[in-house]
């Protein structure tokens, strides 16, 4: 079974974007979503199922605030989700710390890591340029050892979500299904 690990800051929005995609994964239909539940910041970890195309895939969400012991999760991953709020510039400097951590554990050299500017619906939000110009992301793929891509999401709205699927499905072996 396929094992991939959900990871950023307190209040990105990764459960919501964990909801959206396990919702769409059961719906098989890449479209909008209906209305989803509200959310509380995790505290240890979630697991979710999401199928693709008759492949299993399991998500383990790990609370923001779990930043210290990510690195006891690393070994069983077979790919990162990497979310990052793209309506907050406070939080920056933290998540691009810790985006840098994940990027560099030598556990993560050969696992491909998804990058997820979130909360693009927002009025407030900053562009993926300016995102990547915050972030060095040029620099930050140049050094990088592993696969790493980049998307524009919106957890609330689904925007680009069909994309993050598409992703899961072609960095993940998974489990097929009867």
């Amino acid at each position: 079974m396929g094992l991939g690990l959900l990871l950023g800051a307190t209040a990105v929005g990764k459960t919501l974007l964990l909801k959206a995609l396990h919702k769409m994964s059961l719906k098989e239909a890449l479209g909008e979503l209906d209305e989803l539940p509200p959310t509380l910041p995790t505290v240890g970890t979630n697991l979710t199922d999401i199928t693709i195309n008759k492949r299993k895939i399991t998500i383990r969400e790990l609370g923001g605030c779990m930043g210290p012991i990510w690195p006891s999760y690393y070994g069983d991953s077979e790919a990162v989700i990497f979310v990052i709020d793209a309506a907050n510039p406070t939080q920056i400097s933290s998540s691009c710390i810790q985006l840098l951590e994940v990027l560099t554990a030598e556990q993560l050299q050969e696992t491909p890591v998804l990058i997820l500017f979130n909360k693009v619906d927002l009025p407030c939000h900053m562009s993926l340029i300016e995102m990547k110009s915050l972030f060095r992301m040029d620099d930050i793929l140049a050094c990088a050892k592993q696969a790493v891509s980049v998307l524009e999401v919106s957890a609330q709205t689904g925007k680009g979500l069909d994309q993050v699927l598409k992703w899961l499905h072609s960095h993940f072996k998974g489990k097929n299904l009867p």
